[in-house]
């Protein structure tokens, strides 16, 4: 199989699978070059309300193929953070799915996810000290502020691996689930995600994300948008809400 990143649509939840089998789901340039405009695409499809990342087969993606980065390792390291800025800007809820192997890259990306669900078995790391490179200030930052600045240091100083139980106690996943039953929480996880307002959704991950120059945006977007009153209105009536507002459009 030809290394790609693949995706589809369906009730609400696009999928988007590393392929890569041959050196773990590894992304090769070409791959993450491919990981923005698709992620640009999906978050303007009005039918597309939760993002999931994962991999093919057994593992999540063990970092970056170095063999098909020809450029210099700054031109490399800025595929790798145009995708994670990418995947954290993106307007809508993100959730990473991770078995196997979440290295480098991968772990990379699966923190710039909003959430992130493993297996048992799983494995983690952050690896630039193996290689010699400096990890951006960006993902520095993203990584600290998911499990703080020790933890952050261990896994940058040292380049090991975490087993899943400890990157759940540190922060770096928020649930872990037996083999056999990752599937069924997802699916779980998402039909939550998607039965709720994207406007509080949306409004929530800016905020969390930094920004607090929006508030007055955000406060006309409730105004307009009606999704307080169907949300009161439902509560009261007993009922499942209907929300209605939604990311916007180019155009």
């Amino acid at each position: 199989m030809e290394p790609q990143l693949s995706y589809q649509v369906a009730d609400s939840v696009a999928t988007v699978v590393i392929r890569h089998p041959a050196k773990r789901n590894a992304m090769t340039a070409a791959m993450w070059r491919a990981l923005p405009p698709l992620l640009d695409r999906l978050a303007h499809d009005p039918d597309v309300r939760v993002l999931v990342l994962t991999g093919e087969g057994g593992t999540f993606c063990a970092g970056a193929d170095i063999s098909t980065l020809q450029g210099s390792p700054e031109e490399a390291q800025g595929l790798a953070v145009a995708a994670e800025e990418a995947l954290a800007a993106f307007p809508k809820p993100v959730l990473a799915v991770v078995r196997g192997h979440c290295v480098g890259g991968g772990a990379q990306l699966a923190a710039a996810c909003d959430l992130r669900l493993a297996e048992e078995g799983a494995l983690f790391g952050v690896t630039p000290a193996r290689l010699g490179v400096v990890y951006p200030s960006s993902s520095t930052r993203r990584l600290v502020s998911l499990v703080g600045p020790a933890t952050a240091k261990y896994l940058l100083f040292t380049a090991e691996l975490i087993d899943a139980g400890r990157a759940l106690r540190t922060g770096l996943v928020d649930e872990v689930l037996p083999g056999g039953e990752l599937d069924e929480r997802v699916a779980e996880l998402t039909r939550i995600l998607v039965s709720r307002s994207q406007l509080t959704q949306a409004a929530a991950k800016e905020f969390a994300n930094g920004r607090d120059d929006r508030d007055g945006h955000w406060t006309t977007q409730a105004r307009g948008s009606g999704d307080t009153a169907e949300g009161v209105a439902a509560f009261l009536e007993r009922r499942r809400p209907e929300f209605t507002w939604s990311v916007p459009t180019p155009g």
